[in-house]
Order: structure tokens, then sequence, then C-alpha cells
């Protein structure tokens, strides 16, 4: 490790600590390969983590960025979400730079994946700040010798100050399903998204940028590979019911998500997948 890359600890768990030369910090858990806290150099976090997640190795963590595979929500026969966010990564590879750091970790077909899930893949997340920036490029290989498919997102839970306030442009003119009401079917006819009410929405046809704003600043998003985005909020009621959130949790996050659903990804033995989400901050 380096001064730009170290292992520290958060509520007893191990992490990775990343720092560029201009003062960006990301935390990373090893548990689930997921960004936890992600804040550009003079900046303020922009991922919103509970003050109520559960740290204790078992339970998946409630905010940052958590990895759905190889099932997305309930699509499918698998507990939800799937099983990676659950797992304990392996760190592969480490890079400081002049203006970047990385960090790279992989995960493996096991005993208890091949339980749930009968088959062999090496799933890896690569994980880089710099520049304003966070980026987030997660691969998938089918190592074993028969074919299979899967879904998945990087669920993303953006840091806001009131939900209330934030505005999502780029979607316009995109299908999406309606997942509150019934998953209906419907096409996005705003200019500017915004949340009022509970919303669970998956939009297809991931555009080249989604911009989220918020009266003093903007959040850039950019997806490739990823045909899919969910815009997720749980508002009061839905809310209430979560343990490891606090009542107002749902007014100071959002989930936007880079995530192919529709259309699951389809593996031959040997061939392989990814995808990424980059957030700038403006």
């Amino acid at each position: 490790m380096t001064d730009q890359i170290e292992m520290a600890e958060l509520h007893g768990q191990p992490v990775i600590k990343l720092q560029t030369p201009d003062g960006a910090v990301a935390l990373i858990s090893l548990f689930g390969a997921q960004v936890l806290s992600w804040t550009p150099a003079g900046g303020e976090d922009r991922l919103y983590l509970s003050p109520k997640a559960v740290f204790d190795g078992e339970t998946a963590i409630r905010g940052g960025v958590p990895v759905c595979f190889p099932q997305f929500g309930e699509l499918g026969t698998l507990p939800k979400h799937g099983f990676a966010r659950k797992q304990r990564w392996e760190v592969t590879n480490t890079r400081p730079g002049k203006d970047f750091t990385l960090v790279t970790l992989r995960l493996v077909d096991n005993e208890e994946t091949r339980a749930l899930w009968p088959h062999a893949f090496a799933a890896e997340m690569s994980i880089a700040i710099g520049a304003g920036r966070l980026d987030i490029e997660f691969e998938v290989e089918n190592t074993g010798d028969t074919p299979f498919s899967f879904t998945a997102a990087l669920h993303t839970y953006l840091k806001v100050k009131e939900v209330e306030a934030v505005r999502i442009e780029g979607l316009r003119g995109l299908e999406y399903r309606d997942c509150v009401d019934g998953n209906t079917p419907k096409l996005e006819m705003n200019t500017s998204v915004i949340i009022e009410e509970k919303v669970d929405r998956i939009y297809h046809g991931m555009p080249p940028a989604l911009l989220v704003h918020e009266d003093h600043r903007t959040l850039g998003i950019h997806a490739e590979n990823c045909p899919d985005v969910v815009i997720w909020n749980p508002w009061e009621h839905k809310c209430a019911n979560l343990a490891d959130m606090p009542a107002d949790g749902f007014r100071h996050m959002l989930c936007v998500e880079a995530a192919v659903v529709r259309q699951p990804v389809e593996l031959a033995a040997g061939e392989s997948w990814w995808g990424r989400q980059s957030l700038v901050a403006m």
C-alpha cells in the first residue's frame, strides 16, 4: 500500500481508502467490493450511506454503490439482488497515479455461490477516483464450460440535501417500467424528472449522460454498456419499514443506477462482459 492507497476500518470492517494528490477520497468495503463514500477534492461526500447501515460482514450494507449480481432485484429465483454484495472480495491490483488512484477487486465462484447459482465465473470491480470523477467498471467472465445469463446493476445511492429539490435531466423520450404501478410500461414525457413520491422505475436505453441537479451543485452520470437505468426512492412509508434506514432517510438519498435488466447478458464459456458508470462532480 502507498500513501494514496491504504487499508483502514469502518465500523469494525476492513475498507480500502483511496486518496488523490488533489485531495479526493473514497472508501471501498472488501465486503461486497462496495464503494461507501466518495468525496471529490474540495467538495462534499456525494454518496449516501445510511447511518443505520449494518456492518457485520453478513448483511448487505445500505448505501454507497452495492453490486447487484447475478440477479437484479427479484427478477429470478436468487435472493434479492443476488449474492455479490454479500461476498468478501480480494484486492488484486492497486495503482496510484499523478492525478488518479485505482483499485481492482475480484470475486470468483465458491461453494456458497455455487449452492445458489451453479456456474463458474470471475468478477472484477475496478474503482478509480480523480479529476472530480468516480469511475466504476464491473466485468464478468464465464470461466466454466457451459453458458449462463445474468442481470446486474451498480445500485448507486446519491446523497442529496433534499430529494424533492432534485431534478434529473436526460430521461425524456425513454420507455420505462413503473414498478410502483404494477410494472406498467410508460414513456417519459418530462424534460426534468422530479421526486415527489415513491419512485421505482427501470428506464430502457440509458442515454450517454444524465444530469442530477440540486440548487447548489450538479452531478453528471455517464454509463457504457449498461442499457438500463434504475431510479429509486422508497419514500416515507417504505423507508419507515426499513430497519437499516432512519425514518427521514428517503429525503437525503436518491438511487440512480446503471443496469442491465430488460435483456439479460448471455455469456458462452470463455466469454466476458463489462459495464461502466462514471460520476462527475460539477
